[in-house]
This record gives C-alpha cells, structure tokens and sequence, in this order.
C-alpha cells in the first residue's frame, strides 16, 4: 500500500495572520468561480481545465500582489500534483483495465448475467442493481448512465412507468458504483488527495453506503408494485443477451479477471499491483479464450476498444478502455490538484479554516463542516474533481487535531460530492444525466434514493457516534502533519 506523509518545512508558515483581508484571500477562489459558471452556463462547456488553469494564473497574480514569488507557488502545488500521481497512475491501469476486461469477455459476461436478473415486475429494483454492476464494474457512472441506462428508460417507457421514477432508479445504481468500485476516478482521486489509503476508504464507505442502497431497493420494490407485470415482452432484453452471446465466448471462466481484482482488493494488496494483475490476467483470458492476437490486445490497452456488433447499445456500452481513455480525466486531476496547491500557498485554505475552526468543536460538527464544504463548493463551481479534492486538503488536519481517522473525511467528501453531483442541476454530473436522460434534474432527484440517503446515514452515525474510527497509536506520528507547508513524499511499505 502507498501511504503518504506530508512533515512541515516551517510550521510557523502556517500561523494565518489574522490582520489579513478575508476577502482578498479568498478571492483567486471566488473569480475561478465565476470563470467555471461562466463556462458551464454562458458557454454550455462543461470541460473545466482551461478555467482551473486560469484559476492557476489568478492566484499567481494575488501572490504576486502580496510581494510572494510564482515559483514558490509552483513548487507548493507540484507537491500537492505529487500527492495525486499515485492515482493518476492507477487511473491509467484502470484504462488498461477496463479494454483488456471488455476483450477478454468479463463485462460482456457480467452484462449477460445481470440481464438475467431483469425482471418486469420488480423493474425499478431491477434497472438499480444492474446498473450498480455495470457501474461497479467499468468504474464509471456517466458510461453506465448513457448506455444501460438509456436502454432503461426505454423499455421503462414501454411498461409505462414514469420517466422520473426509472431515471431515479438508474441514478442510484449508477453513481452507487462509481462510488465503491476501485476502478472509479472519484473513487481513487478522494483518497489520494486526503492521504489515505484506497482500501481502507472503500471500507469506510460501507456503513453509509450499503444501508442507503438497501434501503433504496425497499423504497423501490414498494414503488414497482404499482407497475409491471410478468407478461410484457421483454425482446428487447433478450436481444441484448443474444447479441453478448453472438459476440463473446460467455463463461464462468471469463469472470477471472474480476475474481482476481476482488481478491487482491479483500487481501489489501496495493492498488497499482492489483490493477495490472487484473490487466494480465484478463489478457490471458482475450488470447486463450476469445481468439484475440497479441497485437490486438496491445493496440486495446493503449487505445481502447471499439466494438462492431450491430447493436448500439452494446457498441457504446463496450467501446471504451484503454490509457487514452483516461487523458481528459488524468489532465483535469492535475489542473484541480494544481488549483487547490495554489491556493494552499495563497493562503485561502488558512482563511477559511480560521473562520471555521473555532465553530468545529465537536465530532457531529466536524461531520457538518465536511458536508457543507463540498456541497459549497460543488453547488458554487459544479465542477466534480475540484469538489472533492479541495475540501479533502482543507480538512484533513482538523480530523487528525480532533483524533479521528481520515476514512470519515473522505467517506463525507463521496457521500456528498459523488452521490450528489447528479442531483444538483448546474454540476457536471446532473447537467449530464438530464441531457442523457432527458428528464429534469429535479424530477428524477427525489427518486434516487440512494445518492440522498447515504449522507443521511452519515449524520446519523455522527449524531449517534457510531462508524467514526478513532485515529490508534500507529496513526499517531502522522497527526503532526502540516499540509500548506509540507514537503511531501509517497513511501510504500
């Protein structure tokens, strides 16, 4: 595993002067703002690099402005960009991974299988745990949302149950998955910029998020009851299913790759590793089993797969993967951890954990602090990336001066920024749901039952004290961390 340590250059670089204009230090924060809705609403954009890099240039000139020079600033946020390499660099296997499992038949198999379980009398439940699996599986939810998820309402339509409630079942799945699997961009970023370990996160989201589906699930057979029935035709379905069968080799044995990740993932190897085993194994699987020549398999992993079934579904579904997949990703995880390094150096994170920490003195209020910072923040400028990792590198030292473990941070960071992104009308995950879906984002909102619901099991659990790890003794050394003036570097052990 990679754990990593950030120790204070000069610990009194951090004491904020509290003479300092409040306003002036968070305005480099507040100008990208506007340039990011500007973007998304004036320009109809939503690619937030260029605006992060202007960002960038803004806090370079308020630096400037405080008789401070640009290549501090730069050193200071090439270290933040370092924090990120480690899941930059699982991000790219993760594009190796996702072509050599769609070659080697593992989604094609998962797709099949999770067909199966499609029936019309319990549609909702149906439409939710299969794009969870989808989701889980490839690691994203906009590719699940604007593939089986499109599917969905179709055949949602042809039931006659409303747009909103499939739409709403679709989400839950969809962001679900996104949000646990280790294949996902939010699911290794959040971690990375917090200093913890992949693992351990996805473990600690398990107490909001699995009680929030499981209920979800309930609210959605409750709901199908009124709608469906057991004789509707589901041709469509099993077309699907015979076009997977036409195309791949389906078999228990093309699930290996997915055993093999799974595995790697409960024994808590490191993530690099356990990604590209899943790439060779899967390979293995693509030569052995479905014919596929050593060449192909390469051109796959750089590239990416094209799939040519005749379906279109299942063409948009499977045409995807590879390192160069994962280029708009990786380069705005660098602008977004190179903004949020800018501003440390600034000195915006020191002004607004002035305001705030003194209002922070207990373990629900630090729990509140998390959720309304990243709703602020993904509510203000709707871009996904930043909102997770600028509250993530504001408040993991206040976890660690409280003694709590970071898990809960970076659990409250997904719970509200993952989850809620596609419910928030203006941010990047709901103006692509809608324009997807074509359904409002407040219509299909109230109906993802399990995006709204996990951060309420978190509050919850901060009210009643329960899943809030304490940091042990080992943890102990890192709380003396100080991250604005920190030198950093990644040891693995």
């Amino acid at each position: 595993m990679y754990m990593i340590h950030e120790t204070p250059s000069n610990p009194n670089d951090d004491d904020y002067d509290t003479s300092s204009n409040f306003l002036l230090d968070i305005a480099p924060l507040v100008l990208t703002a506007i340039i990011l809705m500007v973007q998304f609403f004036v320009f109809k954009d939503f690619t937030p690099h260029i605006p992060l890099a202007c960002g960038i240039l803004l806090t370079g000139l308020f630096v400037k402005l405080r008789g401070r020079n640009w290549q501090g600033m730069e050193d200071r946020f090439l270290k933040v960009i370092k924090i990120g390499l480690p899941a930059i660099l699982i991000l790219m296997g993760v594009g190796m991974l996702i072509g050599s499992w769609i070659i080697a038949g593992t989604v094609p198999t998962i797709l099949y299988y999770g067909f199966s379980i499609f029936s019309p009398s319990s549609f909702l439940v149906s439409v939710c745990i299969i794009c969870a699996i989808i989701s889980v599986a490839t690691g994203t939810s906009w590719g699940t949302v604007g593939t089986v998820g499109l599917a969905m309402m179709g055949i949602g339509m042809g039931l006659g149950i409303p747009a909103y409630l499939t739409g709403g079942a679709i989400v839950s799945g969809a962001f679900f998955g996104d949000k646990m699997s280790p294949l996902s961009d939010t699911t290794n970023l959040t971690p990375a910029a917090a200093g913890v370990d992949l693992w351990e996160h996805i473990q600690g989201m398990l107490p909001t998020t699995v009680p929030a589906m499981v209920t979800a699930l309930v609210l959605y057979a409750w709901i199908g009851m009124s709608y469906g029935s057991d004789n509707i035709d589901m041709t469509s379905v099993q077309t699907l299913q015979t076009t997977l069968m036409d195309n791949y080799t389906i078999s228990l044995w093309t699930l290996l790759p997915a055993v093999v990740v799974v595995g790697a993932a409960v024994m808590k190897m490191p993530a690099i590793p356990t990604v590209l085993s899943g790439v060779v194994v899967a390979s293995l699987v693509a030569f052995f089993m479905q014919g596929v020549g050593v060449s192909e398999i390469f051109t796959v992993l750089q590239n990416g797969f094209v799939s040519e079934t005749g379906s279109e579904v299942v063409d948009k579904l499977l045409s995807k993967g590879g390192v160069m997949s994962m280029t708009w990703v990786v380069t705005l995880t660098i602008f977004a951890l190179g903004f949020v390094g800018s501003l440390e150096h600034y000195g915006t994170l020191k002004a607004i954990m002035h305001k705030i920490k003194h209002m922070v003195k207990s373990r629900l209020g630090l729990v509140l602090t998390s959720y309304a910072s990243v709703i602020g923040v993904g509510t203000i400028i709707g871009d996904v990336y930043t909102t997770l990792v600028l509250p993530a590198r504001l408040l993991k030292d206040k976890y660690q001066e409280m003694g709590y473990k970071r898990t809960t941070l970076t659990r409250a960071i997904e719970d509200s920024g993952t989850l809620l992104s596609p419910l928030i009308p203006w941010n990047m995950g709901g103006s692509f749901v809608a324009a997807t879906l074509g359904i409002a984002t407040l219509a299909y909102a109230p109906f993802a039952f399990a995006c709204w619901l996990s951060p309420l099991f978190g509050l919850l659990w901060a009210v009643l004290g329960k899943f809030i790890p304490k940091e042990d003794d080992a943890d102990m050394p890192a709380r003396h961390d100080n991250v604005p003036a920190a030198s950093v570097s990644i040891e693995k052990f």
